[in-house]
């Protein structure tokens, strides 16, 4: 009885267009929900890969585990640049504070820069003296911009250590405050 209800639920979502979904061999309801990838608080983060200025690729995956500020900006953009102190301010003050459910926080920082010589001017005047700088120098038309549907920067995402968006657009105090909320309590 229950392989022909599972015949009917599978012929139903096919015709109904949604085949695409995750249908195990089980009925088991838990199984069959996945967690939504998209830009609203509360869904997983899309996936980013983009190269260094030194050449390394480097994966938001890889900081599964984190508190992540997937940061947005460029060289040209004053706003950015202004932002900057406090991004920079952020990651000192969190880069060694122990968190709830987390091993600690990281900066993703994605470039709009179209000029490698400017951006790597930018982050070593600014101070941005964390590891994950990533950018395919395409400015407006940068892949991770369109993934994220950046229309102005600064602007980021905070995500925690599943991946998930927890913040959106956190400037100012209200960085420090979200990440405050995040910290163990001694």
């Amino acid at each position: 009885m229950y392989n022909i209800a599972y015949i009917l639920l599978i012929g139903l979502l096919t015709y109904s267009g949604k085949s695409n979904l995750n249908i195990t061999n089980s009925l088991d309801t838990s199984e069959l929900q996945t967690q939504k990838v998209g830009l609203e608080i509360g869904d997983i983060a899309p996936e980013l890969k983009f190269t260094s200025p030194n050449g390394k690729q480097y994966a938001l995956s890889q900081l599964k585990g984190n508190v992540v500020l997937i940061d947005f900006w460029s060289s040209w953009c004053g706003p950015c640049r202004r932002e900057n102190p406090n991004v920079v301010s952020a990651y000192k003050k969190y880069s060694k504070a122990t968190f709830k459910n987390a091993k600690g926080f990281e900066i993703y920082s994605v470039s709009l820069d179209m000029n490698k010589a400017a951006w790597v001017k930018a982050i070593e005047a600014d101070k941005l003296n964390w590891k994950y700088h990533v950018s395919d120098l395409k400015g407006w038309n940068s892949q991770g911009a369109q993934i994220y549907g950046v229309r102005q920067i600064p602007y980021n995402y905070l995500i925690d250590a599943d991946g998930k968006i927890i913040a959106k657009n956190l400037r100012a105090d209200a960085l420090h405050v979200a990440l405050d909320k995040l910290i163990k309590s001694l």
